[in-house]
């Protein structure tokens, strides 16, 4: 009997297997062959074939060649980019499933779950990671497998290390970093520095906020850099190292005003990697006293109850804030516009620009000191003062004591609303004057010797007072009515037809009866206005009380008279007649009587013709007083007029 690796015996008429068949050591045969050989005497010897197929199980499970990988790749790959390819084996079977653990897999994945091909997932950055670990799982069923199945997995490890490339420029320290994209940039806003007028200053000059250094962008590289001038040195003031950027003074500076450098940082292996800065260095002229605080120390206050940006208080009585002045002997009046106050050692308050100090917080402690500190930032001098601040209990004030800053503000927006409304109502009666109202001006002229007040001056053509007011349209010019009435922008005043009639009966009896104590004609008296006085005066009655003596519309004293303007061909003049009270009216037999014994008298001057006298003499002497004004007007005018004649 053929038996193949002895693995059968015949027990009686049955092929028995001694051992057990293992599919994965028959040579990756699926069948063995065993012959058996049958004898009988007196027969011919027979041999039997018998195949025994042996059937595969699951009973290996899978197995990496490593426990643990290592790969190095380089960072910024682009996605889908394959890092590498890890394998398992099982000798029960030809395909295996995998999978990556969830927790490392952030930046790669798997190609196919039957194909254990790593891909970039998500792009890596040398300066977020720099190496990582992944756990790879295999399994000879696939995931789904039912639990009644029997199933192997096996795991491994993969280590990814990320490389740096030179993919960044150096970058200039400090820098603002920021992000366009993937691309992370670092800017400088640059250096600055000071040197006096005409002085060359020994050693690297002090920049702020440091000297002039730069390093390569890419961390773990650190390629070396190297420095240079490009512009703003053209008349080889300075001079930079190349290998460690400081900059020195080769010769003083001999004009004043800030000089400009621009300073390329570059790689010494890679030139195309380069950075650009400016370096800005103040030209002065020299400073001869330090910012000084007017004291050493001060003391201020503050009440328990002050919270976040509360003042300081200068003393204890009363709400003044406390402020502080630091001097500068180089200008004339002590005040540096280019000082600015700090606070040190003290995390309670902060200082103005201009000197006032607030509060940052509550005070929890009695008191509490600080140092402040005045810097002028054109020069970088500086001066120092201690202050000590108490806190104090909150003072028991009455609402007279003092008022609130909102009290405050509330009066000074009422003041501010009624300052307004006095100026709009001061411009609109400097325009309806400045309009040169008719009515207006007459109101002011009539009103002037009552309120004691001097009306306006204005040019005698501007305003005339007539008396076609009181005539009809038909008048007759005889009678003084032959011109036409006057229309007003005022409302019409005319008398009645009878003192119309009495009024021109009285001018016609004056024009032809002559005086009786002169014998001259009373004739209408012209007289010139002077611009800006009334046209009607009052006259003094028998009191010595000032009356109007065109009052009409009531009951009159008999002393009192009508006064008649008559307009002439010169605008200033005014013709000026008193109007009896019975003129025009028939005469009763008792005024007759009157009458008679009038014209046996008529040598001396009656009441109305004193009166007229008074009224005439009065209108002669402001005529004469214009006359005088207006010489005297001329001669300044002649006088100024030489004096520019003469220059």
């Amino acid at each position: 009997m053929d038996n193949p690796e002895e693995a059968f015996e015949l027990r009686g008429m049955d092929l028995m297997a001694k051992r057990g068949l293992d599919f994965e050591t028959l040579l990756n045969e699926d069948a063995l062959t065993v012959r058996i050989k049958c004898n009988k005497t007196g027969f011919k010897a027979v041999t039997l074939p018998l195949i025994v197929q042996v059937e595969n199980i699951n009973d290996n499970p899978p197995t990496f060649a490593k426990e643990e990988y290592v790969l190095e790749i380089d960072e910024l790959m682009p996605i889908n980019s394959s890092i590498g390819l890890i394998e398992a084996t099982d000798l029960d079977s030809d395909l295996l499933y995998y999978s990556l653990d969830p927790s490392t897999s952030k930046y790669f994945r798997l190609q196919t779950e039957n194909y254990p091909k790593l891909l970039v997932q998500k792009i890596v950055e040398f300066d977020v990671i720099q190496k990582m670990t992944l756990i790879l799982y295999v399994q000879d069923t696939p995931i789904s497998t039912e639990l009644d199945e029997p199933s192997f997995t096996a795991t491994t490890t993969i280590q990814v290390n990320v490389r740096d490339i030179d993919n960044r420029p150096p970058w200039f320290q400090p820098c603002n970093k920021a992000q366009v994209g993937i691309a992370k940039l670092c800017y400088s806003s640059g250096y600055k520095g000071r040197v006096n007028l005409t002085e060359k200053v020994e050693g690297p000059l002090q920049l702020q906020p440091g000297p002039v250094y730069a390093k390569d962008g890419d961390k773990s590289r650190n390629e070396p850099i190297s420095y240079r001038i490009l512009k703003g040195n053209e008349d080889t003031i300075f001079e930079i190292d190349e290998n460690t950027g400081n900059i020195t003074m080769l010769k003083a500076a001999d004009i004043a005003g800030p000089i400009t450098l621009t300073v390329l940082a570059s790689q010494v292996t890679n030139r195309d990697q380069f950075a650009i800065a400016s370096v800005t260095i103040e030209v002065m002229k020299k400073s001869r006293n330090p910012p000084r605080f007017e004291k050493e120390r001060y003391e201020a206050y503050v009440y328990t109850t002050s919270g976040p940006d509360n003042m300081v208080m200068r003393d204890k009585t009363s709400n003044r804030p406390f402020r502080v002045k630091a001097r500068d002997e180089d200008f004339l009046t002590g005040t540096n516009p280019d000082i600015r106050y700090e606070v040190q050692y003290s995390s309670y308050v902060n200082v103005t620009t201009d000197g006032f100090v607030v509060l940052k917080k509550a005070v929890k402690t009695e008191s509490f000191a600080l140092q402040l500190r005045a810097v002028d930032i054109t020069t970088g001098e500086s001066g120092t003062a201690a202050l000590s601040v108490q806190v104090i209990p909150v003072p028991d004030q009455s609402p007279s004591d003092g008022y609130r800053a909102g009290d405050m503000a509330l009066l000074g927006f009422i003041m501010a609303a009624l300052l307004v409304m006095c100026l709009i109502v001061i411009g609109v009666l400097i325009s309806k004057l400045r309009k040169g109202n008719a009515n207006a001006l007459k109101l002011s002229e009539c009103l002037g010797p009552c309120l004691k007040l001097q009306p306006r001056r204005r040019p005698r053509d501007s305003m005339q007072f007539t008396n076609d007011g009181f005539m009809t349209e038909g008048g007759d010019p005889s009678r003084g009515g032959g011109l036409p009435p006057r229309r007003s922008s005022g409302p019409d005043r005319r008398p009645d037809s009878i003192k119309t009639a009495r009024a021109r009966a009285l001018i016609r009896e004056r024009q032809k009866s002559p005086c009786s104590s002169c014998g001259s004609n009373r004739t209408s008296q012209a007289n010139h206005v002077p611009a800006g006085s009334s046209p009607a005066k009052a006259r003094l009655g028998p009191t010595g009380q000032i009356r109007s003596i065109l009052a009409k519309g009531k009951k009159r004293d008999e002393r009192q008279k009508s006064v008649w303007f008559k307009e002439s061909a010169d605008t200033s003049e005014i013709q000026v007649e008193i109007i009896p009270d019975n003129i025009g009216l028939k005469p009763s037999p008792e005024e007759d009587v009157e009458s008679l014994d009038a014209d046996s008298t008529s040598s001396l001057p009656t009441e109305s013709e004193m009166e007229l006298g008074e009224l005439t003499a009065m209108i002669t002497q402001q005529d004469m007083a214009v006359q005088v004004d207006n010489s005297e007007e001329d001669k300044e005018d002649e006088k100024e007029n030489g004096d520019k004649e003469d220059q």
